[in-house]
């Protein structure tokens, strides 16, 4: 009398399919990390402060401005009186909603304190998604389009087409952008690029300034197929998808900072402080 079969193919067959299923099934994307520091900017001059004026000063910024990113995606603002005003402003990327803006805001007076040790005299935090600075009156000023900071990352290969389908991207970009209320996201084929101004710059200035962050990327990442350009009142990023732009997701948030930075004015990497003159 032979053993019976059937629970054991029954048990197999049900096996098999699970197997299958699971198999077939994408797997889940994780969401996009936006409290991951992108740069962060130290004065290496430290705020005189004796009577604690400026501390308390400084207190009272970042607590208006955490307050204010469960509302708006920017805000700017000063406290303080005379020579001991400090300004600040945040700013959240254009695609996050409120409570990822809060979120992303509500850590950078921490970071700031981690980051930058002391009190220095002005601080610049960029995260994924969003970014905080302050600075105290008769901080020197630099230019809007002045480069910050830039990572690019991954070669193209040769005889690809990828620069003529990125410049196309660009150009439609530089073209929309002072129509896009500050924000604007689009795709050319398997190329997705994205710009952003700083919350109070005007449209003409707007478009200036990312038709310049434009030029940048194109001769600092050259062919590099994915980068990011941050300008000191814009950034713009990009990225090549080889399988076409995702179309369920915002494709602006699969980037991340890459390993491949350069150092300039404003801004630096994680582990040091920048002075401007």
């Amino acid at each position: 009398m032979g053993l019976p079969t059937k629970p054991f193919y029954s048990i197999f067959s049900l096996f098999l399919i699970i197997f299958t299923i699971f198999k077939l099934l994408p797997l889940a994307k994780s969401a996009p990390d936006y409290t991951k520091l992108v740069y962060k900017g130290c004065a290496k001059q430290d705020l005189s402060d004796p009577t604690g004026v400026y501390s308390q000063a400084l207190s009272s910024l970042f607590g208006t401005l955490v307050a204010q990113s469960s509302k708006s995606k920017f805000y700017k603002t000063s406290t303080g009186n005379g020579q001991s005003t400090i300004s600040g402003l945040f700013q959240c990327r254009g695609d996050l909603s409120n409570v990822d803006c809060y979120k992303c805001v509500s850590g950078l007076p921490i970071l700031i304190d981690k980051l930058c040790g002391s009190k220095p005299v002005a601080a610049r935090i960029q995260l994924f998604g969003c970014y905080m600075l302050y600075e105290v009156a008769g901080f020197p000023q630099i230019s809007g389009m002045e480069m910050l900071y830039k990572t690019c990352s991954g070669k193209n290969s040769p005889g690809s087409g990828f620069e003529e389908r990125r410049d196309t991207a660009f150009s439609t970009l530089e073209n929309d952008m002072a129509s896009s209320n500050g924000f604007y996201t689009t795709s050319y084929q398997s190329v997705y690029v994205l710009g952003q101004c700083e919350g109070d710059v005007g449209s003409a200035d707007c478009a200036d300034c990312v038709k310049i962050a434009v030029q940048k990327a194109q001769v600092e990442c050259g062919s590099s197929v994915s980068g990011q350009i941050f300008l000191h009142k814009c950034f713009i990023s990009y990225n090549n998808y080889q399988n076409g732009v995702p179309k369920t997701s915002s494709s602006s948030s699969d980037w991340s900072p890459s390993s491949s930075s350069d150092r300039v004015t404003w801004s630096v990497s994680s582990e040091d402080s920048y002075s401007r003159p």
